[in-house]
């Protein structure tokens, strides 16, 4: 049987060297784009950051273990090739952002521990290969954003949508019904315009004045009746258009 690419080994010294300071004072480990086809257990030690980041890579896999990142805030696990997540996941009570994006998950590989990460605000499921969304991903109350875009779904549920803070859901390119589709699509922010009616009493003379000119043209613009129009005359226009004339036909294929 043929072996998959064995991936770059990381080392402690490594996983050392990759640790960056966030913009707020946090420790951010950034593996991204290191050519690691399996987890780095190595990384175990330095459990204690806040962001963690493996995206690019070409993991298949997530172990338990990820449980022991108790402080993280920030998980970017996108464009890798894993099917599946360890239902460990969903002990990360302090995870604000996680990107799964371009995938292979399915809808039946999603652990029902998602929908414990109480503190969740972005959420990208974007890129996979899901066929519905799990009712149960209602529970996260504090979703912002969520990014459901090029999967196979065609309906998403209302528990989702409706959730209470959610500010953009994004779901293009995904074989929505028609009508669904033209919903989910819809401007989630509803415009609303309201027309504030006053008495003529309580205007000030100046403007009742202007209101009531205003009223008194409108008023003579619907009782015009109007006159049958004449035929436009160009008496200066001796022959035809004979360059638009030659190239009717051109336009007409088009």
């Amino acid at each position: 049987k043929a072996k998959g690419p064995k991936g770059k080994k990381i080392t402690l010294k490594i996983a050392k060297n990759s640790i960056r300071i966030t913009l707020d004072g946090g420790r951010r480990l950034d593996l991204s784009k290191m050519g690691i086809t399996t987890f780095p257990k190595c990384i175990l030690k330095l459990a204690d950051v806040d962001e963690l980041d493996l995206s690019r890579n070409m993991l298949k896999k997530i172990p338990s273990s990820i449980q022991q990142f108790q402080k993280l805030r920030w998980l970017d696990l996108h464009s890798n090739q894993l099917e599946e997540l360890p239902e460990a996941i969903g002990t990360l009570q302090n995870l604000f952002y996680l990107n799964i994006c371009n995938n292979k998950l399915t809808t039946k590989n999603l652990p029902e521990g998602l929908n414990l990460l109480k503190n969740l605000h972005i959420l990208n499921l974007g890129l996979n290969c899901l066929d519905s969304i799990p009712t149960s991903l209602g529970a996260l109350k504090e979703l912002t954003e969520i990014g459901l875009f090029d999967n196979a779904l065609t309906t998403i549920p209302n528990s989702v949508k409706k959730l209470p803070n959610l500010k953009k859901l994004n779901a293009e390119r995904n074989p929505f019904p028609d009508s669904t589709k033209q919903e989910e699509h819809a401007n989630s922010i509803k415009r609303i315009e309201t027309l504030h009616l006053v008495q003529e009493k309580d205007l000030c003379s100046s403007c009742l004045k202007m209101c009531t000119d205003e009223r008194d043209k409108l008023n003579k613009l619907m009782n015009v009746t109007p006159s049958p129009s004449k035929k436009p005359s160009f008496p200066l226009l001796l022959t035809p258009n004979s360059t638009a004339k030659d190239n009717q036909e051109k336009w007409r294929l088009r």
